[in-house]
Formats: structure tokens, sequence, C-alpha cells
């Protein structure tokens, strides 16, 4: 091999390995670039997800929500905001006073005893039933609930007086009321499920739909305000005109405290 020959592979061996090293140092320089972009983008996109975290955050809940909705009262209602809710016959003299909130224990224990003999007294006439609902046990126990149950006997309220009182009923029954911490109510299925074993509501589209869509929402918040103005502080309460009745335990017991408010 002549010395002109070996100088040219010499120089062609030199720059093929210049040109590997050129096309290796761009391919570092494109990976490089690769990496910090895909950096930039994930510290964008957390601090996106972290904003957007934040303005979620900040967004009003929905019973926050339902308290600037539009006002929908169900029938079988009165008074302006239709927080006066009355069942019973026209000519009975007395009314009874009822204060309840759907996930108290104590009032389930009331509407077990002697719920059935309230509903056969207003069906006689013996006296009218005026409801006042409570959420305060939202605020306790933390959840929602008192709030959506109320809701939802208001679309029951909305179907029929009698409709009302047997969801109420069903509510609380011993099978279907959970325990105070356990917000069962707070779930539209499981208020559907109870009022699957009321026949004016099981299979009830309009009913159905109200529950689901928080028609009276807006309305179970004003019932509860409506508590809270009230000078009751605690549930279940008993009124006989004004005139407050110890709770009984029992239908009998019910009916002794009863007769006698209604001779007071």
């Amino acid at each position: 091999m002549s010395s002109r020959n070996s100088q040219a592979n010499k120089a062609a061996a030199r720059e093929r390995l210049r040109a590997e090293r050129e096309a290796q140092a761009k391919k570092d320089k494109v990976r490089r670039q690769v990496i910090v972009a895909g950096a930039v983008l994930a510290v964008l996109a957390l601090a996106g997800g972290v904003g957007y975290a934040v303005v979620q955050s900040n967004q009003p809940g929905h019973w926050e929500k339902a308290a600037k909705a539009a006002l929908v009262k169900p029938k079988n209602t009165e008074g302006e905001d239709g927080t006066t809710v009355v069942i019973g016959k026209a000519e009975a003299k007395k009314t009874l006073e009822l204060y309840e909130d759907s996930r108290c224990p104590a009032c389930a224990q009331f509407e077990q005893a002697a719920g059935e003999q309230v509903k056969k007294d207003v069906d006689a006439g013996k006296y009218k039933l005026q409801y006042f609902g409570a959420t305060f046990i939202d605020n306790m126990a933390k959840g929602e609930g008192s709030k959506n149950a109320l809701s939802a006997l208001g679309a029951a309220l909305n179907v029929s007086p009698q409709a009302f009182l047997d969801y109420k009923g069903a509510l609380y029954s011993k099978d279907l009321h959970p325990e105070e911490t356990v917000d069962s109510f707070a779930k539209d299925d499981y208020l559907l499920k109870v009022a699957d074993t009321v026949p004016a509501l099981k299979g009830n589209a309009e009913f159905k739909k109200a529950v689901e869509d928080g028609t009276y929402d807006r309305w179970a918040l004003e019932m509860s305000k409506a508590f809270n103005n009230s000078s009751v502080k605690g549930t279940p309460t008993l009124k006989m005109d004004g005139k407050k009745i110890d709770t009984p335990q029992t239908a009998e017991a019910f009916t002794a405290a009863i007769d006698k408010a209604l001779q007071g």
C-alpha cells in the first residue's frame, strides 16, 4: 500500500469518526431536549392540575348552589316558602306539632312506636299534624342525608299527604333506618329503595325524577331554616298547640299523653 493511500484511509477513518461523533452529539441533544420538554410539560400539567383542584375546591358545593336555586314548593304546603305542612281534617280543632330530623335515631324509635297511631288519629280527625323537618345532624355527624331525605319527603308530599306520611314512616322503619353515623340517605338510590316500600311511590316516575333532580332541595333548606327559627333544640319534639309534650316511648304512652294534651 502506498503512503498516499495509507494517509487517505486514515483521513477517511477520521472523517467517519467525526461524522459519527457529530451524529451522536445531535442525538444526545435531541434526547436532552425531549427530556427537558417532557419535564416542562409534566410541571405544567402538575401546575394545571393543582390550579384546577384549587378552582374546584373554591366552587360552591351542591347544597350551596341549591340555596340559590329557584324555590319549588311541593303541593299540599302553605306559607310563603311552602314550609307550613299541615295534614289532617280541616274540622280538627287541635294541632300536633312534630319536629324531626330524618337521620335522628330517637325519631326512628318514636315513629316505630307511635307513627301508625299518629296516622290513625289524624285520619280520625282527632287532631291535625304539623310537620317541621330538621337537618342539624348533617352538621353534627357530617353528611347530607338529612337534607336529601327532607327533599325526598317534599317529593312525596307533592304526590299526596298520605304518601308523605307513609314515606316518612318507611324512612324511620327498623329495617331501613340507618345508624346516625351512616349517611345512607345522602344517596338517591337508597331513598328510592325505601320509596319502593310505599305503594303510592313505587314506580312513580314523577317522584323518582324529583328525587334524582333535587327538585325540592331548596325547599328542604327553607324547611330547615323554619326549624332553626323555632324554639326547638332537639328531635323528636312534640307540641300540642304550642305546648310541649314529653316524648312517649310506646303507642299506649303516646295515646295517654295526647289525650291529656287534648284536654288541656
